[in-house]
């Protein structure tokens, strides 16, 4: 599902990064991993097609699972702070809410952050914003939704699909029966298109 950020997505989010100007790159984003099983897949995936993407991990999963998290950043791939705990930030105070993605940031050395479910105010937004880049995406392929068909999944993740384009997709259990089937696609058809999976870079 292609995302078309307007004025008032634009408003709630200023500096937020939703694409890239890069005619000949997309960007591969995996949320809330790193997961046993999913994210050795996903990894051997994209080694198949000699692409690299971004992962937003969880501080927790890092915590639980930190052969998976190197193995990541040996592949070569990016890693982005999607906080400790994978909290709404509607329903957080504003103390708890960077108390959280703190937690994170002692564990993902990085300078990106993607909020989880896109819920982060204002003044969360102006406090992460000190120190990461806030990244979201143009592209989401809505892979968690256990009631969207592998295939529709694929539809609307590769409708429009053109250079700089971030692509949301997801390293957890629960999406990976749409992921399993998006990516070989999406990639397939990235090379067909002449198009370089890249890593963000901001």
């Amino acid at each position: 599902m292609r995302i078309n950020p307007g004025t008032f997505l634009r408003w709630m989010f200023p500096g937020v990064i939703w694409s890239v100007d890069d005619p000949e790159g997309i960007y591969l984003t995996f949320d809330d991993g790193p997961t046993p099983g999913v994210t050795e897949w996903i990894l051997q995936t994209l080694d198949r097609y000699n692409a690299k993407a971004t992962f937003f991990v969880l501080g927790k999963n890092v915590e639980l699972y930190p052969d998976l998290y190197q193995m990541i950043l040996d592949r070569g791939h990016k890693v982005g702070n999607h906080t400790y705990s994978h909290q709404k930030g509607w329903r957080m105070s504003l103390e708890r809410y960077i108390e959280d993605v703190d937690l994170a940031g002692d564990m993902v050395h990085t300078e990106l952050f993607r909020p989880p479910y896109a819920q982060i105010t204002r003044a969360q937004l102006r406090q992460v914003a000190q120190r990461y880049r806030v990244v979201l995406w143009s592209v989401l392929s809505r892979d968690y939704n256990r009631k969207l068909s592998p295939k529709k999944c694929l539809r609307g993740t590769l409708r429009g699909l053109r250079g700089g384009d971030i692509i949301s997709l997801h390293d957890s259990a629960k999406s990976f029966r749409n992921t399993s089937y998006v990516l070989p696609a999406l990639l397939r058809t990235a090379r067909e298109r002449g198009l370089t999976c890249k890593i963000l870079e901001l």
